[in-house]
């Protein structure tokens, strides 16, 4: 559509409940914002998905930020249906002097990234794979994952490609999921700060284009107990400087390379203390359950779509190349997660394994909850936290984990999740679940 007006465009960033917020400004003012960014404050790590300011928090209502627009990070497309562009361009935010601010978890992904580098000379590729439901659509029913479950909601499904690759996104495929009214949409692999990006647009603009048709998009881990979950299942890999994949090693278990195992060692070891960051809320934890085809154990498995690391298939049809395939799917992840600093800590572990040297775990097969205690032990099962404040206490009690980041971040990121908690303590998981629904 055109419009007689201005467009807008929007500096953003995504707060710790994975809300991304920003400001707007006139697109013929971005150049110059470029150099200044917008305004911004630390109080705002506080803010709950609730759209509330956990009281009390370490910062206080004094203080201002800035929030730097990166242009090389800009998605901008004509294409959801509304009266002006889409345009939305994801931010760093700095101290009033530029310095890094402790608190901004895109810089936390790009520190990571830069500390593989220099420790290893490898570099990560990065894919976001996005489950959602579709609410008030009004669909006729249809078979799972069919033809016409896609179709019923034409012309939904090409708009949605249209848009995001118009915004460089870059998508792969869209599928009518195996839940109700339920979709998932991919993009190819990209550097990971490209492919973190890449996960914000996608939510916001799969979000506008539901609404714009007159139907919610949820993102939710769960839209009901009963229900299919909701996950955002993490695709990496590695390159070395001069771009040559380092993950595939068909000499060893699996296909897995050295380096790569060690990587998913330091990310089982750590998974317990980190999972509160990848899947963030109290309905999270009603998907990472044993049978739910999410993950529950700290478990790497070939194909498998009960580990948490899974190693995912190659196709050697028509003589393709498995090294530059071949990747490892972190699969206790949502979108309740920020996708930021849900990367920065599946690095930081992976680093740590590295840095340790750690053997590559063994490839696990069979259902975990059908071993004995001791069968579990000898293969490094260890049960996930079961509920969001189990999962901060795991979070506190590894050192490991909470030494990658800056006290007060770990002392902010507790207080709102544990607020998150305590004020959903009284609910049922159905109203839970429905409140979570709308919320993202």
């Amino acid at each position: 559509m055109t419009s007689t007006v201005e467009p807008l465009v929007a500096v953003v960033t995504t707060d710790l409940s994975a809300v991304t917020r920003g400001r707007f400004v006139a697109e013929s003012k971005l150049q110059k914002t470029a150099t200044t960014g917008v305004g911004w404050l630390q109080a705002n790590l506080s803010l709950t998905p609730f759209n509330s300011i956990v009281d009390p928090n370490p910062w206080g209502s004094s203080g201002d930020l800035r929030l730097i627009p990166d242009l090389e990070a800009r998605f901008r497309t004509t294409r959801t249906g509304s009266a002006t562009p889409f345009d939305m361009v994801a931010g760093d935010i700095v101290e009033l002097d530029g310095s890094p601010w402790l608190g901004c978890t895109r810089t936390m992904l790009k520190d990571a990234l830069a500390d593989l580098k220099a420790a290893t000379g490898l570099s990560v590729i990065a894919a976001f794979e996005h489950e959602f439901n579709v609410a008030d659509g009004g669909f006729a029913q249809a078979h799972s994952m069919s033809f016409a479950a896609l179709r019923r909601a034409d012309p939904f499904a090409p708009n949605l490609m249209a848009a995001l690759e118009e915004a460089g996104v870059v998508p792969e495929v869209v599928i009518a999921e195996f839940g109700d009214e339920q979709f998932e949409v991919t993009h190819e692999p990209a550097d990971a700060l490209t492919a973190a990006d890449r996960a914000v647009a996608i939510r916001e603009i799969t979000r506008e284009l539901a609404r714009n048709a007159g139907w919610r998009a949820s993102f939710a881990p769960k839209t009901a107990p009963t229900a299919v979950g909701n996950g955002v299942h993490i695709h990496f890999s590695f390159v070395d400087e001069a771009g040559k994949p380092m993950t595939y090693d068909p000499a060893l278990a699996g296909g897995l390379s050295a380096k790569a195992g060690a990587f998913c060692a330091g990310v089982l070891r750590h998974l317990p203390g980190m999972t509160a960051m990848t899947a963030s809320s109290v309905s999270s934890f009603y998907r990472l359950k044993p049978h739910s085809w999410s993950s529950s154990y700290t478990w790497l498995a070939d194909r498998d779509r009960e580990a948490s690391l899974r190693i995912c298939p190659t196709v050697t049809i028509g003589g393709r190349d498995p090294a530059r395939q071949y990747n490892i799917e972190y699969r206790a992840a949502d979108a309740t997660g920020n996708p930021y600093l849900s990367l920065a800590a599946i690095i930081r572990a992976g680093l740590e394994g590295l840095k340790a040297g750690l053997p590559s775990p063994p490839l696990v097969t069979g259902d975990p909850t059908l071993m004995s205690e001791a069968e579990r032990a000898s293969l490094g099962l260890v049960r996930l936290p079961e509920t969001l404040p189990a999962a901060l206490d795991a979070l506190l009690a590894d050192g490991t984990v909470t030494g990658w980041f800056a006290p007060v971040f770990i002392e902010t990121f507790v207080g709102l999740k544990r607020h998150e908690a305590e004020r959903l303590a009284g609910l049922d998981p159905a109203s839970i679940c429905d409140l979570y629904r709308t919320l993202y």
